[in-house]
C-alpha cells in the first residue's frame, strides 16, 4: 500500500506553524486537489475552518491539537504520522444546510459542521414560531434564540445551552433553546435527523434575530429552514485509541 500523500492546514499559533514546517520537511506536501488526506493543525475552530474551506473536495481530515479545546482533533506526535494515517479509524458526519430569508427578501444558504444558532439582535427578546416537518409544533418561543445542534456539534454551543449530548451514529438533532423566558419549562426536543426545522420570526422589526451557520451569520432574518445536507459527507480521521464516539460518551458521564 503506498503511503498517503497529505496537505498541511495550520492556525497561526506558533506550536501549530512549528509543527507545520517539521512536518513538510519531514513528509513534504502536495496541492490539497492531489491530496489523499488534509492534515489540520490547530484547535476545534481550525478544524471546522478546514472542514468548510475543502467540503467539496471530500478529503479525510486528520486533525492534531495545537490549540486550546481539540475535541475533534489528535494529539500531537513529531514521529509516525504516515503510519497513524495508515491505521486511522474514519468517523462521517454531515452537514446542516441552512436557508435564511431576510428583512430585504434575498435568500441566504450556508451549511453547518456544528449547529446553526437563531440570536437576538438587540436588548428585547427574540419570539419565534417553530415548526418541524410542515407541524407547528410550538407558536411562541421567547427567548434569547434557539439552535440546531449536529451530533459533533452537541458538545459545543449546545452543550453550553443546556442541550443533549447526541451519539454521532444515533441518528439524531439537538433543537435546544438559548435562556428561554416562555415556556419556561420547554427544555427543547431530540429530534430524528430527516426533519425539516423551520424557524418563523415573529415581531421582527421590534425584536430583530440573526442566524448563525458556524462562522455564517445573516442578519435580519424573517424565515429560517434547516435540513440536514444528505449530499455532503464529511470524513474525520482519529487515531484508534482517541475515538471520537467514544470521547462524546464520556462527555455525559463527566462530573
Amino acid at each position: 500500500m503506498s503511503e498517503p500523500r497529505i496537505h498541511i492546514v495550520a492556525s497561526t499559533a506558533e506550536p501549530a506553524v512549528r509543527t507545520a514546517q517539521a512536518l513538510r520537511q519531514q513528509y513534504g506536501e502536495v496541492p490539497p486537489e492531489e491530496a489523499d488526506v488534509i492534515v489540520a493543525l490547530g484547535g476545534d475552530g481550525l478544524m471546522l475552518r478546514t472542514l468548510h474551506r475543502y467540503m467539496n473536495l471530500g478529503k479525510p481530515v486528520f486533525g492534531m491539537n495545537c490549540g486550546s479545546v481539540g475535541f475533534l482533533m489528535n494529539s500531537v506526535q513529531g514521529n509516525g504520522l504516515l503510519e497513524r494515517l495508515t491505521r486511522a479509524e474514519p468517523v462521517t458526519i454531515k452537514p446542516l444546510h441552512m436557508q435564511a430569508r431576510t428583512a430585504s427578501g434575498s435568500l441566504r444558504e450556508a451549511r453547518a459542521i456544528n449547529e446553526v444558532s437563531l440570536l437576538r439582535e438587540t436588548r428585547q427578546t427574540a419570539k419565534i414560531r417553530i415548526s418541524v416537518d410542515g407541524v407547528e409544533r410550538l407558536p411562541e418561543l421567547t427567548a434569547d434564540g434557539v439552535l440546531v445542534a449536529t451530533p459533533a456539534g452537541s458538545t459545543s454551543y449546545n452543550l453550553s445551552a443546556d442541550g443533549p449530548i447526541l451519539p454521532l451514529r444515533a441518528g439524531i438533532l439537538a433543537l435546544t433553546p438559548i435562556a428561554a423566558f416562555r415556556p419556561r419549562r420547554w427544555r427543547g426536543a431530540v429530534l430524528h435527523n430527516s426533519v425539516h426545522v423551520e424557524f418563523e420570526i415573529l415581531q421582527p422589526t421590534k425584536r430583530p434575530v440573526s442566524a448563525v451557520a458556524d462562522f455564517t451569520e445573516v442578519r435580519d432574518v424573517r424565515y429560517v429552514s434547516i435540513r440536514e445536507d444528505n449530499e455532503r459527507a464529511l470524513t474525520l480521521l482519529f487515531d484508534p485509541e482517541h475515538n471520537l464516539e467514544e470521547r462524546i460518551v464520556k462527555e455525559q458521564f463527566l462530573p
